[in-house]
């Protein structure tokens, strides 16, 4: 799981953007639409971001189709702390980008 989870915030363009997903996720579930809203992002970016997460079995969808609520998988859970480890290179990787430009 460590692993996928590197490779999935650190390795790949998206990182941040499920990263953010993720930290929403933890404080409390949503849909994809409430996820758009609440992080700012385009609804399509947003559902793409939740298959990726769910297919890697980070997630867990509840329900089906547009009110299909997302949590964090049990496995995601138990590995929260690595990824607010991994959160912490993200971060730094971001803002070494940002000082040069």
């Amino acid at each position: 799981m460590r692993r996928v989870i590197w490779w999935l915030l650190v390795g790949t363009k998206g990182g941040l953007n499920r990263a953010r997903i993720i930290r929403a996720l933890k404080e409390r579930p949503y849909n994809a639409n409430q996820l758009a809203e609440v992080l700012g992002l385009d609804y399509k970016t947003v559902r793409h971001h939740l298959k990726v997460l769910q297919d890697n079995k980070l997630l867990t969808p509840v329900g089906d189709g547009y009110g299909t609520v997302y949590f964090l998988s049990p496995s995601m859970e138990g590995e929260y702390e690595v990824f607010e480890d991994f959160l912490d290179k993200i971060w730094a990787k971001f803002k070494a980008k940002k000082d040069i430009v």
